[in-house]
């Protein structure tokens, strides 16, 4: 079975983990952000993700959570990657940054732009490349308060990570609303993520002149 990241490993001749952590991870200045996290954390320091009944048949922690980058070994282009809050913020302000970050331009920032832009508006698919895009509308993945231009991920697991480069804001939100099984729908029907961000636009636009 070929990878999503064959491509990439090919030609530099280094798994993806390996890369990201040099490329990008250390520079930014992350301690927890990486690929199977067990290598490099005890196993109590990483929330469960779910407790499996159907697949793997045990409890969910430390591994993806995804079944096709699992079957992977846990890297792949599309799953596997762990962090708390505070590292991933700093990926994200480099996304913010379009790739600079501490002084370096760590990805050109017309790669970056690419990467954010919508790319087939006209066909009604309001994604980017590797990032999701506002609906402008009460039913995405965002609240409506963000601009056009802001970019980001939620994850199957609760996860968010939103950019909003015009209004300079990063937003993340970390869950593991699979624990203990993934029907819990809670926070997905509550729709506690874009309200916790509808929080932050208002309480930012409150200090605007």
């Amino acid at each position: 079975m070929h990878k999503d990241t064959d491509i990439v490993e090919i030609y530099y001749r280094k798994p993806l983990d390996q890369l990201a952590a040099e490329w990008l991870y250390k520079p930014i200045g992350t301690t927890t952000l990486g690929f199977e996290p067990l290598r490099r954390f005890k196993k109590d320091q990483i929330a469960p993700t779910e407790d499996d009944k159907t697949y793997r048949f045990q409890t969910i922690q430390g591994t993806v959570h995804d079944q096709g980058a699992a079957m992977l070994g846990g890297v792949g282009g599309h799953a596997g990657l762990f962090s708390n809050a505070n590292d991933l913020a700093k990926l994200m302000q480099l996304y913010l940054q379009f790739g600079y970050y501490g002084g370096q331009q760590l990805i050109d920032s017309t790669v970056i732009a690419e990467c954010v832009r919508c790319q087939f508006c006209e066909k009604n698919n309001r994604r980017g490349v590797g990032f999701d895009k506002p609906t402008g509308t009460e039913s995405g993945p965002t609240c409506n308060c963000v601009t056009m231009l802001s970019f980001g991920h939620t994850g199957f697991t609760g996860t968010i990570a939103w950019v909003d480069p015009e209004e300079e804001i990063v937003y993340v939100f970390l869950s593991n609303r699979t624990y203990p099984n993934a029907e819990n729908r809670k926070l997905i029907e509550m729709d506690t993520r874009a309200d916790i961000q509808e929080v932050i636009y208002n309480s930012l636009n409150s200090y605007k002149p």
